[in-house]
């Protein structure tokens, strides 16, 4: 294994791990920002170099992002699943474990990964040919499940009638419309997105910021909430067979997610833990962490089989313009260095996680999500300009809707999923002339 390859990876990983804690910062968005400067010459780096850069960037984000996610609420799309029971672990004073659960759901997911290279070589590509003409319709049958699994709930006290129903449908409905409501401006965005034409790769960053992280910040900061002093627990209340069940479980929904377009590793995992009846919350947090990484670093490494060259989301997208693997020894290799940089990875966010804690402990809530909103809308204006800050508030808008009214956030997804479940059903072209885009 070329140790310069290595170094490339170790070094992204470090980078990455210390830019997953800036809010709404992806990693997609350094890499992106990294392959236009090699473009441009401003930057020189080996395709080799760069792949593997890219590799330990992926592996380094994957493992730290839960960071923010937990202390300061600001999840992206594949983290929205664990907010909620990382906020309950954090309101117990036990965020550090949270993190940790976390991890040890990547690790485990890096292992799954290990275990699939005697036959991902082998039958990745026969079974990416057998599902490629079912995409859409399995696409749609996600969406069918993501909206009817939001099932109606209420108090069960209020008056009969007109009451009671909106009591019960309250949150199905504000689902309903959240995932409509996002859907259009995923569209827009898709179609004719307002940002600069030379930033156009961002188009989607305002919305994810407005649909995911803006509206817990803003809640935080209405709510006055005083965020708890954070205990560091030298172990963990969770026994090996919780983290191996949720090791596995992550796992099944972040290959899922790598092999099917839009479904994010988050999405994978919470449809893997319905298939299983996965209930406990460390278990849950544990394959949250395993989706993740599965669906991150197993769609990057999905690329370095050979014959398959399966670009799967933006990172392997970005690597494919620069770089093609030609043997089963560039997927070994690269497996390798995965699990190397994971390990690394989980050590360096036990080291971030600790610091996080001690900011939270010494820091007024409230300063803490003043200088996060900051953050937020200083990475969208600097990256999209004012057109981003307007898709930015009106995302924050649909984005507010299940936070105030008990739905799933998993809804604004619409974003992502109705435009490309559109587009592959022919659809997609049609909507948008009669929406005059």
């Amino acid at each position: 294994m070329p140790l310069n390859l290595v170094l490339w990876a170790l070094a992204g990983t470090v980078l990455a791990s210390a830019l997953a804690l800036i809010p709404a910062l992806h990693v997609y968005n350094v890499a992106g920002l990294v392959l236009l400067l090699v473009n441009a010459g401003t930057l020189y780096l080996a395709p080799a170099a760069m792949a593997f850069l890219f590799l330990g960037m992926v592996i380094g984000y994957a493992m730290s992002n839960t960071i923010p996610s937990i202390f300061l609420s600001t999840p992206d799309e594949s983290m929205v699943f664990i907010v909620l029971p990382g906020q309950t672990y954090m309101r117990r004073r036990r965020g550090y474990e949270a993190v940790v659960l976390a991890g040890l759901g990547g690790l485990g997911g890096l292992v799954v990964l290990a275990a699939l290279t005697p036959v991902a070589p082998r039958w990745l590509p026969v079974l990416r040919e057998i599902l490629q003409p079912h995409l859409g319709w399995i696409l749609w049958t996600v969406i069918a499940y993501v909206l009817l699994s939001e099932w109606p709930k209420g108090t069960g006290r209020a008056p009969a009638g007109w009451r009671r129903w909106w009591d019960g449908w309250k949150s199905l409905t504000a689902g309903l419309v959240t995932f409509l409501l996002s859907g259009i401006l995923g569209i827009i965005l898709m179609y004719r997105p307002p940002v600069p034409v030379g930033v156009a790769y961002q188009s989607f960053l305002p919305a994810f910021v407005g649909l995911f992280a803006m509206p817990w910040v803003l809640v935080n900061l209405l709510g006055r909430t005083a965020l708890p002093r954070q205990h560091v627990a030298g172990d963990i209340d969770a026994p090996l067979s919780v983290i191996v069940r949720g090791s596995i479980t992550g796992a099944l929904g972040g290959l899922f997610a790598a092999l099917f377009p839009v479904v994010t590793g988050g999405m994978g995992g919470l449809l893997a833990g319905h298939a299983t009846s996965q209930r406990d919350s460390r278990a849950f947090i544990v394959s949250q962490g395993a989706a993740k990484i599965v669906y991150y670093v197993g769609g990057l490494l999905l690329f370095f089989v050979p014959g398959l060259h399966l670009t799967r989301g933006g990172m392997a997208w970005m690597v494919s313009t620069r770089y093609t693997a030609h043997a089963p020894a560039d997927y070994v290799m690269a497996l390798g260095v995965s699990l190397l940089c994971g390990g690394f990875a989980f050590l360096i966010s036990l080291v971030l996680a600790r610091g996080m804690a001690r900011v939270a402990r010494h820091v007024d809530a409230r300063v803490i999500s003043w200088v996060t909103l900051g953050i937020l809308m200083v990475v969208v204006g600097m990256t999209t300009g004012l057109p981003g800050l307007a898709v930015c508030a009106v995302a924050t808008g649909i984005g507010l809707i299940p936070v105030l009214w008990g739905s799933r956030r998993t809804n604004a997804m619409g974003v992502l999923l109705l435009p490309i479940a559109l587009n592959m059903s022919g659809a997609g072209p049609w909507l948008a002339g009669i929406m005059g885009l």
